[in-house]
């Protein structure tokens, strides 16, 4: 099966969904392996080639009807692929390039140039920007971070983004135009994000805040390489897993009755799917209180395919202060007379762009003709994804509130008895490959 193919028969395209052969075997009751790891996302993935390359026995587990989790490439026609899920590698994330190095997956430049409609206003890229005094500010506040003790670090974590650039002299249009981008990085509100979480992030990021590469023809492309490398036949799809039961080994069952033996577990699944696993003996109730507290990025990707690129710009992105939030050129290095937009919304926005994607295409018709004209007649076709409503993370990415920094993740990143934690919840940074392959791998680590 080559790529395109493999693409085309494992994404939503149309309500229906082609599921090969190797797809469809189901797990024989009572198997014994030495590790099974519940979730086939890049974490999952990451974990189980760890455990390949070290000879130990096991099995992948995944609820949905494809590999990839939250990594969902999407073959908008024959010769256009765009990310409904996961999208970036930055400069600094080691891992995904030695991986794709290694796979040899070539990476292509992802990095935009940032237009602005604002107050009516539309500002073509490299034609607007912060005043000077808050640029200045800021990038001072990056410095003063890196002399921050833990008692500074903590204290941070206990007020919201948003309050630390008011207390720190951002107002007017610098906070308004902050609010916009900073928001599209965490997926909800900067009112409702840790200002640790943010200024960590932001102090040691890549000028481009880690949005630097993707992978030539899609991200999935890695899901398929370490699939085919550490056997297919080893990753069993549509298997819910309904229980863990821990003694002297460890059941996993399923709600369809099947179930397997083994001697440790590796969860890389979201808290939501989490939470739905009844654990036995039980998770510890300060487990499961964080589980209950960590909320998901609601974030909506409209995938818009256009006859022609009417924004001409190869490396166009743009924020706006209006209903359809972030704009950006989703087949960039894809060449071809047409392509596609994404329109990417957070929270409330995303939570309204989802229940009907005509009304959200007309919102950017709206947005977008004052102007690039009446863009409506170059529409070919639109396809639209809301992660806060998906079935198994209920969100994009996990997202660290108020005070939940030094408070939960170090909770929900130990182990609990025999099984092990991972995904990108765990991570450095919230929202990235990185960080889902790092922690499935210190899970493999772990257990061998």
């Amino acid at each position: 099966m080559n790529r395109r193919t493999f693409i085309k028969n494992t994404v939503l395209a149309s309500g229906t969904l082609f599921i090969p052969d190797w797809l469809n075997a189901m797990p024989p009751v009572a198997e014994n392996v030495q590790v099974v790891i519940i979730g086939a996302g890049f974490s999952g993935l990451a974990a189980a080639y760890q455990l390949h390359k070290k000879g130990i026995s096991f099995v992948v587990l995944e609820s949905r009807s494809r590999i990839g989790g939250r990594v969902f490439s999407h073959q908008m026609t024959d010769n256009l692929v765009v990310e409904l899920g996961g999208e970036w590698i930055g400069n600094s994330h080691t891992r995904m390039q030695e991986l794709c190095d290694e796979f040899k997956l070539p990476l292509e430049n992802n990095q935009f140039d940032t237009h602005l409609i604002y107050k009516g206003g539309y500002s073509p890229a490299g034609t607007w920007d912060y005043s000077p005094q808050w640029k200045q500010k800021f990038e001072q506040l990056l410095k003063d971070y890196r002399q921050m003790g833990e008692a500074d670090k903590h204290a941070l974590d206990q007020y919201d983004w948003w309050r630390y650039l008011v207390n720190n002299g951002c107002e007017g249009r610098d906070l308004d135009i902050r609010e916009l981008l900073d928001s599209t990085d965490f997926g909800e509100s900067i009112r409702h994000v840790s200002a640790f979480a943010a200024l960590s992030e932001y102090a040691e990021s890549s000028p481009k805040n880690e949005m630097d590469l993707k992978i030539k023809g899609g991200n999935g492309r890695l899901a398929e390489a370490i699939a085919s490398k550490i056997g297919r036949e080893k990753i069993h799809l549509r298997q819910h897993v309904s229980r863990i039961v821990q003694g002297d080994e460890v059941t996993v069952e399923f709600s369809n009755g099947n179930r397997f033996t083994c001697h440790q577990v590796i969860c890389t699944v979201p808290g939501f799917a989490l939470s739905r696993i009844n654990f036995q003996p039980a998770l510890p109730p300060e487990y499961t209180a964080a589980l209950n507290e960590l909320q998901y990025a609601r974030i909506n990707k409209h995938a818009l395919h256009f006859g022609e690129r009417f924004w001409k710009d190869e490396s166009f992105d743009l924020v706006s202060d209006q209903g359809p939030h972030y704009f950006y050129h989703a087949t960039k290095n894809q060449k071809a007379k047409d392509g596609v937009l994404i329109a990417y919304s957070i929270g409330e926005k995303a939570a309204m762009n989802a229940n009907n994607k005509e009304f959200a295409a007309d919102d950017v018709f709206r947005c977008l003709q004052p102007s690039f004209g009446d863009i409506k007649p170059l529409l070919k076709s639109h396809v639209n994804y809301y992660w806060g409503n998906d079935e198994y993370s209920r969100g994009a990415y996990a997202m660290y509130g108020i005070g939940q920094w030094f408070s939960l993740r170090p909770i929900l990143e130990k182990p609990f008895g025999k099984v092990h934690f991972a995904g990108e919840h765990l991570a450095d940074w919230q929202g990235f490959m990185e960080g889902a392959i790092n922690t499935g791998e210190a899970a493999a680590e772990a257990v061998i």
